[in-house]
């Protein structure tokens, strides 16, 4: 009677054993294929239909779903994203011409011997003309940003050759208005991580704002080291800025409040910040109405 128990129990345990290991190569098979699946997918030759679904548990074939859906995803934003680039190149193609005649056109006849009235007209045409160049350049910028066309190459560059070189480029502008451009240096040597040919854009839109909206006084560049960033500080003794605003003049044509009353169309800013951050910095503001604002850009090092 016991020999019998004990067979019946050997042959019990041996039973869940079997059940025991086949689960477990049935979950290693599945894992298997998982991961095949992802790898797949991770060097972009994955196909559903390189899967038998009717070997494949819910599971895989939810997994295999998912893969094919995301990868058909990522093909149509390449494809989006190289549509909206050729729409840009006809944009900026097609535009260029028309409104460089215009300003052309207009020049022309400001050189003529033109009644007081027409020289007016003729001036206010050639200046839309070159605003309305401006704007589209400006937009077509901010589409390549947003839409990853326009690709920054971020390199290690000298800090201190960046200010210089804005310095040199907006000291007339500032000196036309009566304003000290004043660039404060240190005589160490600062270095970044940052693409020289947007980053210049990015910083020149500050200066360029801060010079704008000071009417008497100064503008002051300089440059604070930090342990992981180079901060580039723009600080003026313009109107300043609304501290409820503060957080809203780097959004996409914003305007404030107090700016109402000059000319400009709220991208430079919002540009500035997204330079920045596509090259891992940041731009931060503080100011006080009526006594100016400090910009500081950082630049990771």
């Amino acid at each position: 009677m016991g020999m019998v128990v004990g067979i019946c129990l050997t042959g019990c345990f041996l039973t869940v054993v079997g059940v025991v290991l086949m689960y477990r190569y049935k979950i290693g098979s599945t894992y298997g294929r998982l991961e095949q699946m992802l790898s797949d997918a991770m060097d972009g030759c994955f196909t559903e239909n390189r899967f038998d679904e009717t070997r494949l548990s819910a599971l895989e074939a939810r997994w295999a779903q998912y893969l094919s859906a995301a990868g058909l995803t990522a093909k149509r934003q390449v494809e989006e994203k190289d549509k909206i680039k050729t729409l840009i190149s006809d944009i900026s193609h097609q535009t260029k011409t028309p409104i460089s005649n215009i300003s052309l056109y207009s020049e022309l006849l400001l050189e003529q011997e033109l009644p007081l009235e027409a020289g007016r007209y003729a001036a206010a045409m050639n200046e839309q003309a070159k605003k309305l160049n401006f704007l589209i350049a400006a937009l077509i910028k901010m589409s390549r940003l947003e839409t990853g066309v326009l690709a920054l190459r971020p390199k290690r560059e000298s800090v201190d050759k960046l200010l210089r070189k804005i310095y040199k480029e907006l000291l007339p502008k500032a000196e036309e208005k009566g304003l000290n451009l004043i660039l404060e240096q240190t005589g160490e040597d600062h270095w970044a991580v940052f693409d020289e040919k947007w980053t210049t854009e990015a910083v020149i839109n500050i200066v360029e704002n801060a010079i704008k909206y000071t009417s008497q006084g100064s503008v002051f560049l300089r440059i604070i080291e930090y342990g992981l960033f180079a901060c580039i500080q723009v600080e003026d003794t313009g109107m300043g800025i609304p501290e409820g605003e503060c957080t809203q003049i780097f959004a996409r044509f914003y305007r404030s409040s107090s700016a109402a009353s000059s000319e400009g169309i709220g991208i430079g800013l919002y540009l500035a910040r997204e330079i920045l951050s596509e090259e891992g910095g940041y731009i931060k503001v503080s100011s006080r109405l009526g006594k100016g604002s400090v910009f500081s850009i950082y630049l990771p090092k």
